[in-house]
Parts: C-alpha cells; sequence; structure tokens
C-alpha cells in the first residue's frame, strides 16, 4: 500500500486514540489531519506506519489537551465531551475496553488526570499498546511510564462506572423513558429514574441552560414533565441514538436543526445520570445547530398561550 492507503487504513484507530485524549471530535479530527500532514512532509522511511503515526497524533493531543485545560477551567458551567454518534474504531478483542473508555462518565473521569497520565492510560488500557510504543509516544521512559500508569488505573478504578451490560435493556428503557417524556408523564417518568438521579446540562453559557444541577427522583420528573410537552407543541422532534456507546437521543427543531445531545447512564435497571449537550460548538459535527434561545423563547410563549384555553375547558 501506498501512504494514502496506509493512512486510511489507520485513520479509524488514530481519530479514536484523539478523541479519549481530547474528548473533542473536532479537535480528533485535527489533530488525525495534521499527523496526516507531518507524515506526508516526512521523507523518512518508517518501518511500522502504526507506530509513528500513533506517536505524532499522540503528541498532538497532549499539546492540545494541556492548552485546552485552561480553557476549560474559565468555562462556563459543567463540561462535558463533545457526543460521539459513532466510534470508528473496532476490535472485538478490545470491545470491553473500547466501549467502557467511551462513555462520558469515563472520558470525565480521564478529564481529572494529567494530560501524560491520560495519553498513558488510553494507549495501555483502552488499545493494549506495550510499553515500548508509550515511552516513544509520549517521549518518556518505560519506567516513567508504568508509574503513570498505575497511578491514571488507580483513579479510573476508583471512579469507574458501572453501567448495565445488556444492552438490549438498556435501549428499551431509554425508549420507555423517551416515550414518558413526550406524554409529559410525570409518573411514568419517575418509575424509571434512581432515586439519587442527577440531571446536567452543558450549555457552555451560549445556550439557555439549568444553574445547578437537577437532583432526585421527583424534583427531575416534574422538570421534564413541565417542560418537554412546550417543544413538542412547537415541533421539537428527538430521535434514538446510542452516544459515547449510551443510549440517548438528538432532539431537532422543525426544520431537523439540532438542539440537544442527551445521554442517559443506565444503572441496576434506572436511570442514574441525565446529560445533555446544547453548546452549539459541541454540536456541529452532528448537523446544523439549531438557535437554542429561539426555541426557548416559542417554547415559553406557547405555553403561555396555551394556559388560557386549558383554563376555559369544561
Amino acid at each position: 500500500m501506498n501512504r494514502v492507503e496506509q493512512f486510511e487504513e489507520l485513520r479509524p484507530l488514530l481519530f479514536s486514540i484523539a478523541y479519549r485524549i481530547l474528548g473533542s471530535v473536532t479537535e480528533a479530527e485535527d489533530a488525525v489531519q495534521e499527523a496526516w500532514l507531518r507524515w506526508e512532509a516526512s521523507e523518512a522511511r518508517t518501518e511500522s506506519p502504526k507506530a509513528y503515526l500513533s506517536t505524532v497524533v499522540t503528541r498532538i493531543a497532549i499539546d492540545v489537551l494541556q492548552s485546552a485545560r485552561v480553557r476549560r477551567e474559565t468555562y462556563v458551567g459543567p463540561w462535558f465531551p463533545e457526543p460521539l454518534l459513532n466510534d470508528p474504531y473496532q476490535d472485538p478483542e478490545r470491545a470491553a475496553e473500547l466501549a467502557d473508555s467511551l462513555s462520558m462518565a469515563a472520558l470525565l473521569l480521564l478529564e481529572r488526570l494529567s494530560p501524560l497520565e491520560r495519553a498513558v492510560f488510553v494507549l495501555r488500557e483502552v488499545f493494549a499498546f506495550d510499553f515500548e510504543e508509550i515511552a516513544a509516544a509520549v517521549g518518556r521512559s518505560e519506567a516513567a511510564c508504568r508509574q503513570l500508569a498505575v497511578r491514571a488505573r488507580r483513579h479510573m478504578e476508583a471512579g469507574r462506572p458501572r453501567f448495565d451490560a445488556d444492552q438490549r435493556e438498556r435501549d428499551e428503557l431509554a425508549e420507555r423513558f423517551f416515550d414518558a417524556l413526550r406524554e409529559g408523564d410525570v409518573d411514568g417518568l419517575r418509575d424509571l429514574l434512581a432515586a439519587d438521579v442527577s440531571m446536567v446540562g452543558d450549555g457552555g453559557g451560549k445556550t439557555p441552560q439549568l444553574a445547578r444541577a437537577v437532583m432526585g427522583a421527583d424534583n427531575v420528573a416534574r422538570l421534564f414533565a413541565a417542560y418537554f410537552p412546550r417543544l413538542v407543541r412547537i415541533d421539537v422532534t428527538w430521535r434514538p441514538h446510542q452516544l459515547n456507546g449510551q443510549p440517548g437521543a438528538i432532539f431537532c427543531d422543525r426544520d431537523g436543526k439540532v438542539l440537544t445531545a442527551m445521554v442517559l447512564d443506565v444503572v441496576e435497571g434506572q436511570i442514574q445520570t441525565i446529560r445533555s449537550v446544547t453548546n452549539p460548538d459541541k454540536l456541529a459535527h452532528i448537523g446544523p445547530v439549531a438557535d437554542a434561545w429561539a426555541i426557548s423563547r416559542e417554547a415559553n410563549h406557547a405555553a403561555r398561550t396555551a394556559r388560557p384555553e386549558q383554563e376555559n375547558r369544561p
């Protein structure tokens, strides 16, 4: 194969490495493209394109993450990864590790690690690189990489989420949840939520968002039941979709523009955490993005005009 063919064969792996280090689809795609440009410009022969390109994309991702950490410290509200619709890299022998490392909960845990710890953990625990390859990729000794791996593994194991393993059961629960959401069924929603469920949104200060997380099954159910029927009234729709390997949905306005990506964490047959991403910068890779402020105003107006009609009913 020529270089283009070799690179395209490795592109899914390179993107998957970069995304897990960065938590950003757009930044991961940029890192992969930059790795290609560097390889294309290099005249040196490489015995292992996989090793060379993995090293390049890892170093680029570390540099981007180090600069991004300052921006994330001043981020308005909770920061979530950009939702990923599909992981392009598949390896049956690493299926469990790939799936576990992709969830938003896992990526948020990775966010607490240093950039080097994060890169070492991803390369070792997710993609099973040996320590010689990892040392070359991050520019540290093998001994140092082993220590980084131990620290990262200890931290991840302490907070690793335990999701329900049966995808069919998770998807069925998610379907019931979104049906109850559409109907504004408080009792139906409450039955599907864990007692200590939390609902958190990432708008980045660019869309309407809750001032703080909403906690508790009753509070979350009542909030959903009060607000989402308003969205239905103005033709907002949603379609189920796996996001970061978890059940969720993409919400769109009447023109098909993306409004929200919502992800559900299912634990022991109940929804434990609900995360919604409305920051338009994090949705642009999915499709054209809706004006969330305009949608909010229209939904509130629709609710006000509907109220007198309801009051006048016999």
